[in-house]
């Protein structure tokens, strides 16, 4: 995600390299390499520039303290103007109501659809509401079945009128079944276009009119760059939209639209997602995007994301094995398969400071531990209990079990006693292993 700005960004900091403070001489390079990464990235180039000026006038004449460079200072004024320039703060979604009513709204293949399985699954498993799907999109019956699939993997209903094509009367019958069934949010899928075009707006616009949504959401494919920009300003122009969802982030997204769509419409990113899977959506955070950005990571969401699928029961459990060096192979697949719910594994090491710039061009997909599994699966109950009681003949029926080769099952064995030797190791530490300030 924004690699190639990143990497423009990098390379622009380092014309300060050596400076002493930043003045109108050294800062020329550096601003003109910003605003070249930044129209590479497909920004506008009125708001780059206006972006590299506002930088540059807060950039000269600043003194540098002995602590902190140049490049160091130019890094954090760019993030503060990358963060203001994409909303400054995120922006909280508005599911109130009896029912609230969210209009899904955007072009045909922006990921509408598969969005509003994941805000469905986001308000039934996050937000503890009961929401209710509605397919209102008349004219595409691959639209209806795709979101019957996804509700039924969420366990959500799905209201749809087979043979009514008037999508106004669809949605308008769908909040009076929310209301006579307790469900308080109604979620409305509505149709998409190959491209903005009268009919789609009258409709969207009289389907707004006629249930008067709390949230208007605007999905937008972020791999479009600028277009997805100048769509969102058309759509807004006719619906006042309240909000902005950007969808394929995990794809060859050069930014554009991420940093100026806020600018744009003045309406703010509220989620981002990346992915098929139903659990990728994020709010989104403007500060995290910048540092993410500008290679600082987002350890902020990795802890979030963790704390969403780790246990705090079963983690004290864990601790107790780990202190007494009982660390075993049930445990180590638990804990691969809780890893594997917290998303994307190189998006999950890009959030870890410098990690992400390591992996740029290491390929590393959600497969690489299936094998792994594979060998831990084909051990008996007392073997996963017992690591040390697997003999040469034991792991020569683990590895045909598993389709791997001998050499590959000893590798791993190898890898697990070095990972319970480093884990002693941190308990031996004082605090445990713990960095100052987490709770024990």
């Amino acid at each position: 995600m924004f690699q190639g700005l990143s990497e423009k960004l990098e390379s622009a900091f380092k014309n300060l390299k050596g400076e002493a403070r930043i003045n109108d001489l050294n800062i020329a390079n550096t601003i003109k390499d910003i605003r070249r990464a930044l129209i590479d990235a497909d920004v506008n180039f009125k708001i780059a520039k206006e972006f590299t000026e506002k930088v540059r006038d807060k950039a000269v004449g600043q003194k540098v303290i002995n602590a902190v460079s140049p490049g160091q200072l130019m890094v954090k004024i760019v993030q503060d103007e990358l963060t203001e320039l994409m909303g400054g703060e995120a922006v909280q979604f508005n599911a109130v109501g009896n029912p609230a009513v969210i209009l899904i709204a955007g072009l045909q293949g922006s990921g509408k659809t598969t969005f509003t399985g994941k805000l469905a699954n986001h308000l039934k498993n996050k937000l503890g509401k009961s929401p209710l799907l509605v397919a209102a999109d008349v004219y595409r019956p691959a639209a209806i079945d795709q979101l019957g699939v996804l509700a039924a993997q969420v366990g959500v209903e799905v209201y749809s009128e087979v043979g009514n094509t008037d999508p106004v009367a669809i949605a308008k019958a769908a909040i009076a079944h929310a209301k006579a069934n307790n469900k308080n949010v109604v979620v409305i899928d509505t149709a998409g276009r190959l491209a903005v075009d009268e009919a789609m707006m009258l409709e969207v616009a009289a389907i707004k009119a006629a249930v008067n949504p709390t949230e208007i959401l605007f999905v937008v494919d972020s791999m479009t760059g600028q277009d997805a920009v100048n769509t969102a300003k058309a759509f807004n122009d006719r619906l006042d939209f309240t909000g902005v969802v950007l969808t394929k982030l995990d794809g060859d997204t050069r930014g554009g639209a991420a940093l100026t769509i806020k600018y744009t419409v003045n309406k703010p990113i509220k989620f981002v997602s990346s992915g098929e899977k139903l659990d990728t959506l994020d709010i989104f955070y403007p500060d995290r995007m910048a540092q993410r950005i500008l290679g600082m990571g987002d350890i902020t969401s990795l802890v979030e994301k963790a704390q969403a699928q780790f246990d705090e029961v079963e983690a004290k459990k864990l601790e107790k094995k780990i202190k007494k060096n009982q660390f075993d192979f049930q445990d180590f697949l638990t804990q691969l398969q809780q890893i594997k719910k917290m998303g994307n594994i190189k998006d999950l090491m890009g959030m870890i400071p410098g990690v992400g710039k390591a992996v740029k061009d290491v390929d590393i997909n959600d497969s690489a531990f299936v094998g792994i599994e594979a060998m831990i699966n084909s051990m008996t109950p007392f073997e996963r209990a017992n690591p040390d009681s697997l003999t040469p003949s034991r792991k020569q029926r683990i590895a045909k079990g598993s389709g791997k080769e001998l050499a590959e099952v000893n590798a791993f064995m190898k890898q697990f006693d070095q990972m319970k030797q480093m884990m002693k190791m941190m308990n031996n530490m004082p605090m445990g292993g713990r960095f100052p300030g987490m709770k024990r």
